[in-house]
């Protein structure tokens, strides 16, 4: 995507166990945990409906559909094709936190 764009992709990850740091899942959670209290969450019909139905009183709106796609696991990119990734790990958990420079036309 970097090469077709000519654009910097700057990835961030959070760190496992960490979605307490993600402002938007942290703000979206409560709402949604109090939506779904005391119903049960028998099918995930049911639970992406109790997710779409949240609502607050500032405006908060909550979107959500089911993805049917199908991905492949366990994907793995070969050593070669890495060697081409212009990827410029960050000085702070670079495992996590990097960048994805295009590489040059013609190369």
């Amino acid at each position: 995507m970097a090469d077709a764009t000519g654009l910097k992709i700057t990835v961030c990850h959070f760190p496992p166990g960490a979605s307490k740091w993600n402002k938007i899942e942290h703000r979206l959670f409560s709402y949604i945990t109090t939506n779904w209290r005391g119903r049960p969450l028998t099918s995930l019909v049911t639970i992406l409906s109790l997710i779409a139905a949240t609502r607050t009183k500032t405006g908060l709106r909550v979107r959500a559909e089911i993805d049917l796609g199908r991905y492949p696991l366990h994907i793995k990119v070969p050593p070669k094709e890495m060697e081409k990734v212009r990827l410029q790990r960050h000085d702070f958990h670079g495992d996590w936190n990097y960048t994805i420079r295009p590489r040059e036309r013609g190369r």
